[in-house]
């Protein structure tokens, strides 16, 4: 039977790796994501979970470690933060590339300099092309079901690529909600065992990750982009296997809210979706047709969803928690600015940058947007960017 707690983020991360009774554990503490293998060691060291935990001395130690794991069979769990996650680039970009499947929880932050330990998600968004799937989340709830849902996306046998759950440092890691934890016997009977024959058999020796020459290269980069677009079918295939096992649905790739009759849209990433709703249904209170559409999925990116999403509308912005180093936008922006070829055509549309190394984005901030929006919805055409300064 499942029971309802008030947990922080980090904790959510925990449980739900727990549930998925991983085999290996590796990770190293940075903040903001130190609580989440904390949680795992005292399971373990209590006798509540039968996983082996590997101390290491790095994060590129842990990496390593969860990758051979992985590679002999195993079903694995790490987690990292902003320079965790930088120093473990080597084996992470391995992990994709090498179509190992796990989950890993990002926590993410700032990248430093300017000297941060803040939330931010920059370092997410630094990474985005290193071959995994990365999905970010709104609430704690939508944390531990990820995790969970993560690992049937990663483990399908049509994908067998790692999964990156990303949720804000701080805003979502440290603070409290209400959350429902599943009862161990559902999430068993949702999530099969790995079947996944091992890379790595001492009973069938071969070499693993070859010298590989530039025309199987080719070919295993098309097979990955080719997967990618795969998992945009699978995960809202799993979506909704899990809505059927446990009464819960995200949406897919998009969460669309108040978007049917909008005239003006705001495109959200992770845990500052909430103000942006509360800013839509303002500006509606004001008579201005506000909806608001949240990016799930950034890797691969929903590009023909969005598109869709915002077909009829007069005009959005992006409000990224990331730069775009040598674009003066939002990375989010950028993608969306792709998805929708024509835009400036179509569409009044600006790059709304805010909340990094930690400030907040608040309901004014959005409301703000939406209002400027609203006053030149019908001036079609790229405006300057938006910066969300603190008050």
């Amino acid at each position: 039977m499942s029971k309802i707690v008030s947990i922080t983020g980090n904790d959510c991360a925990t449980q739900g790796a727990a549930l998925c009774r991983p085999d290996v554990i590796a990770a190293y503490p940075i903040t903001p994501q130190s609580h989440v293998v904390e949680g795992l060691a005292d399971l373990i060291y209590n006798g509540k979970l039968d996983s082996e935990m590997v101390q290491v001395e790095s994060e590129h130690s842990a990496c390593s470690v969860v990758q051979g794991a992985a590679a002999a069979g195993g079903r694995v769990f790490t987690a990292t933060s902003a320079q965790g996650l930088a120093l473990m680039y080597e084996p992470y970009f391995r992990m994709s590339t090498l179509r190992l499947p796990m989950v890993m929880a990002l926590a993410t932050r700032e990248m430093t300099s300017p000297e941060t330990i803040w939330s931010g998600q920059q370092d997410a968004m630094s990474v985005r092309d290193a071959g995994w799937i990365q999905m970010f989340c709104d609430s704690n709830q939508e944390i531990l079901d990820m995790i969970i849902q993560g690992y049937m996306i990663a483990e399908d046998e049509r994908i067998q690529i790692p999964v990156n759950v990303c949720y804000d440092g701080f805003y979502s890691s440290h603070l409290v909600e209400r959350v429902e934890i599943p009862d161990q016997k559902d999430v068993d009977e949702f999530l099969p065992a790995l079947a996944i024959p091992a890379k790595l058999d001492p009973k069938t020796p071969q070499a693993l990750d070859p010298m590989t020459p530039g025309e199987y290269m080719l070919h295993f980069r098309k097979d990955h982009l080719e997967t990618m677009k795969t998992v945009l079918e699978v995960l809202e295939d799993v979506d909704k296997k899990f809505e059927e096992k446990f009464g819960r649905s995200y949406g897919g790739a998009i969460e669309e809210y108040r978007t049917e009759d909008a005239d003006v849209v705001l495109l959200t990433v992770g845990g500052m979706t909430g103000a942006g709703k509360d800013a839509v249904d303002l500006a509606r209170e004001e008579g201005i047709k506000a909806g608001l559409i949240r990016i799930r999925y950034v890797r691969p990116f929903p590009a023909a969803r969005i598109a869709k999403a915002l077909e009829g509308k007069k005009a959005f912005s992006v409000v990224d928690r990331s730069v775009c180093f040598g674009w003066s936008t939002g990375p989010m922006y950028m993608e969306t600015c792709a998805a929708v070829a024509d835009a400036d055509e179509k569409y009044c549309h600006f790059s709304s940058v805010g909340g990094l190394g930690g400030a907040d984005i608040s309901v004014e901030h959005m409301l703000d947007t939406i209002k400027m929006l609203e006053a030149q919805k019908d001036q079609p055409g790229a405006k300057d960017t938006n910066w969300l300064m603190m008050d």
